[in-house]
């Protein structure tokens, strides 16, 4: 949304947050479909790590998702962007958004749980917020930035991080917070550069920049010396590879353009606030991992900051306060 010359800053932070919430309508169910996807993805990658390569992980699940955007792409006739400068943003999106972050994910859950993984992505709102602010991609408000803080104690609570880690599970914990930081930075890069674009839809970016990182991350696997493939797999890990691949990734992405490209980066990353519940009910459901009280408890810390960071607290207060009229 551009901001009226005529209008203070003040004010354009007000009308931003209320447009957002009046449109709730049009992106939340997409969101909460997102954070489900991505929630029970973690189980998958724990699944499949146990057998395939950190690099296989990542490659097969781009493959697949690409492949299933461009399914979309070709029913729908449309055609995949002729820009080359697109491409280009499409290559340095995927180094962030797939092939970095995939791959210390999937080499994280060799040490620590799928629940421990979630919560390390929920930090993901605070690494977008820092890199919004560097790019000025959007301009966050107090609220937003007092919502994000909250979240992140809620997430250490979570974590337990009184608990001293060591060994793997430190390694594992730093991989996965270090895949968070680059969401974070790809985040802040897509809406910059790529999602506030009106000529293509969200299904044909999608599919452009998973096209993109697959190539990428193949090269990579290849030159590393890794098998792309893995014939030797049980059957769970083909279809812990096709749910996380077409659900976790070609879907989810898909669901990351329309939710970004209506709420914005900053609200669309506090979709990482939900994701623990849902990767806690897989989790413990069937991996039989464990939960201690710190857990829920921060993850209702969490939710709480998820309202603040949303605006609801601050528009409330403003809306009693002498002088500011209802809209």
């Amino acid at each position: 949304m551009l901001p009226d010359p005529a209008v203070t800053l003040l004010g354009v932070h007000r009308v931003e947050a209320r447009v957002r919430i009046k449109g709730a309508g049009r992106w939340l169910p997409a969101f909460l479909v997102l954070a489900a996807i991505w929630g029970n993805s973690f189980f998958f990658i724990k699944v499949a790590v146990e057998v395939l390569r950190p690099l296989q992980v990542s490659f097969a699940r781009m493959v697949l998702g690409a492949a299933a955007l461009l399914a979309v792409v070709a029913v729908s006739r449309r055609g995949l962007p002729r820009d080359p400068r697109l491409w280009g943003h499409f290559q340095v999106a995927s180094v962030v958004l797939t092939t970095v972050p995939f791959t210390l994910f999937a080499y994280g859950e060799q040490y620590v749980s799928s629940v421990v993984a979630s919560i390390w992505n929920a930090t993901t709102p605070l690494c977008t917020l820092a890199f919004t602010l560097l790019l000025r991609a959007e301009r966050p408000t107090a609220g937003r930035v007092a919502g994000l803080g909250l979240g992140f104690a809620g997430v250490m609570v979570v974590l337990g991080v009184w608990q001293p880690m060591a060994g793997g599970q430190l390694a594992g914990s730093l991989a996965c917070f270090g895949a968070a930081v680059c969401y974070g930075v790809g985040a802040a890069y897509m809406g910059r550069f790529i999602t506030g674009r009106r000529s293509e839809p969200p299904v044909v970016l999608a599919a452009g920049q998973l096209l993109s990182g697959a190539v990428q991350v193949g090269v990579v696997t290849l030159v590393a010396g890794v098998p792309l493939v893995d014939t030797s797999a049980p059957a769970r890990v083909w279809w812990s590879l096709v749910a996380l691949g077409c659900l976790g990734t070609g879907l989810a992405y898909l669901l990351l353009y329309r939710v970004q490209g209506q709420a914005g980066v900053t609200t669309t990353s506090t979709v990482t606030y939900l994701i623990p519940v849902f990767a806690a009910a897989s989790g413990v459901v069937v991996l039989g991992e464990t939960l201690s009280w710190n857990q829920p408890v921060g993850a209702l810390v969490i939710l709480a900051s998820i309202a603040l960071s949303q605006g609801a607290v601050r528009l409330a207060r403003e809306r009693d306060r002498p002088g500011v009229p209802a809209r």
